[in-house]
């Protein structure tokens, strides 16, 4: 069932029992009021027959000490017939509750004779027919004698009234939930309607239409239910390109991968082959020997690094204290003897925290890369200054520079922007993603700036290190 039919009927359910009642006491109440008032004016009747029964005993002539019974009756029709417009129904009994006179039609019985004393008037509700009854009675004395008055009244009426008021208020009930049927059916559609446009969006989200949303169309709970799914829906989005991003440059991995292995295994591979099936000279000999070794050498690096890659994701380092004069010699001792390209060193001291092997695989591999962009004779700077933020480490070349396009991908394993000129050096495009991958665990992250024909700037920041109040080291 739909979540606005049961709103519907909920609220259809909860009028009618509320109607069903709420109408059920104010009728009754409405037939309590007229069957009192039939009450009271019926004992009314009965108090003035007593007066008038009494009077008129008084008025006979004195002719018998007792009152007869004769003269009973007599007086008993003429209070019968003494009503105004309407027939009484009265019943006269002596004092041993023997019926001295009863009116044609008094159905009444004599239960209420045994109730009946002093003062007291009694009264009973009876329905010996089809009719209701109010059937009264008091004690009369006259001349010596103590009789009993009974009065019939027919308030058969009042009870119709009742059963009118509860038919027509049973019929403006269903009259009214019709109506409201109707207005809180309106109702509910339109405080549905988010939802309606929830299920329409994630069906829309299940199909594979992640930017779909659900338009906000109230400030409600429901507006803000609404703002959370475009929210979630956001956040669905970005991890599903992310995951699309992530399966894509591992398809990518696993293609660059295969094909830098097939180079220089095909080569390998035929070498091999000429000099198992050929019988060479020297020189061929030693050239082909020397390519095979050439190739191995360069499947073993790129191994080493790939393994290096994968340790490093995994790597749990334990960052020390380290002076820069420690990293900055490091790459001087490396680099002192190539003359081919020099590099300067320029920096500030400091001391910083790190993992100082890590670390210095970075600024090699950094440092190696400018120097093969860079023409024989072009100077290569490796640079180190002290911000206010942390540490900054530059390695600036003015070799061939690399295309803004290809500054994103550098990156990326494998990724090379000159093939040839990788090759020519060994290189399989994997150093930048080690250096990626070391930057992570300081929390840093490599940036580039460069201008073809001009040069190329690798910069990063290795944030300073402050002891916390509970003595352990945060990074700013």
């Amino acid at each position: 069932m739909k979540f606005s039919y049961k709103i519907l009927l909920c609220s259809l359910i909860t009028m009618a029992a509320a109607f069903g009642i709420g109408g059920y006491f104010f009728v009754n109440d409405v037939f309590q009021a007229s069957l009192e008032r039939e009450i009271g004016q019926a004992a009314d009747d009965s108090s003035i027959l007593k007066f008038a029964f009494e009077t008129a005993a008084l008025n006979i002539p004195s002719k018998y000490d007792i009152l007869q019974n004769s003269v009973i009756e007599e007086i008993g029709g003429n209070l019968e017939n003494s009503g105004q417009g309407s027939r009484r129904l009265l019943r006269l009994c002596d004092e041993d509750q023997k019926v001295l006179y009863a009116s044609d039609g008094f159905l009444g019985d004599t239960v209420l004779l045994g109730e009946i004393r002093e003062q007291v008037r009694a009264y009973q509700i009876i329905h010996p027919d089809r009719h209701y009854y109010i059937q009264t009675g008091v004690m009369v004395n006259a001349l010596g004698r103590t009789l009993y008055l009974e009065t019939m009244k027919d308030v058969t009426d009042v009870y119709a009234e009742r059963t009118r008021g509860f038919a027509v208020y049973r019929g403006l009930t269903i009259l009214i939930l019709v109506c409201c049927s109707i207005v809180m059916y309106i109702f509910s559609y339109w405080l549905t309607k988010p939802i309606r446009i929830l299920t329409g969006a994630t069906k829309k989200m299940t199909a594979g239409d992640y930017s779909s949303r659900a338009e906000q169309i109230s400030s409600d709970e429901m507006g803000q239910l609404t703002m959370d799914f475009n929210h979630m829906a956001k956040v669905v989005e970005e991890n599903i390109h992310k995951l699309e991003d992530e399966v894509r440059a591992r398809e990518d991995f696993i293609a660059a991968f295969s094909h830098e292995l097939k180079t220089p295994l095909t080569a390998v591979i035929g070498y091999a082959d000429m000099l198992r099936s050929r019988k060479l000279d020297d020189e061929k000999h030693f050239l082909s020997a020397n390519y095979i070794y050439t190739e191995g050498k360069r499947l073993e690096t790129m191994s080493l690094r790939l393994l290096d890659i994968i340790v490093t994701r995994r790597y749990e380092h334990e960052p020390q204290d380290t002076e820069v004069d420690e990293l900055f010699g490091y790459l001087k001792d490396l680099y002192a003897e190539r003359n081919e390209v020099p590099v300067l060193f320029r920096y500030e001291a400091a001391r910083i925290r790190v993992e100082a092997n890590l670390l210095k695989s970075v600024l090699l591999n950094l440092t190696d890369n400018a120097c093969k962009a860079s023409e024989p004779g072009g100077p290569v700077e490796v640079r180190g200054e002290a911000g206010e933020n942390g540490y900054c480490f530059l390695v600036e070349d003015h070799g061939v520079g690399i295309p803004p396009e290809e500054c994103r991908k550098i990156t990326e394993a494998f990724y090379m922007v000159d093939k040839s000129r990788s090759r020519s050096h060994n290189g399989a495009g994997l150093g930048l993603a080690l250096c990626v991958e070391i930057l992570k665990l300081h929390g840093s992250s490599l940036e580039i700036e460069s201008t073809p024909g001009e040069g190329s700037c690798f910069w990063f920041v290795i944030p300073w290190e402050e002891v916390s109040a509970d003595g352990t080291a945060e990074k700013t």
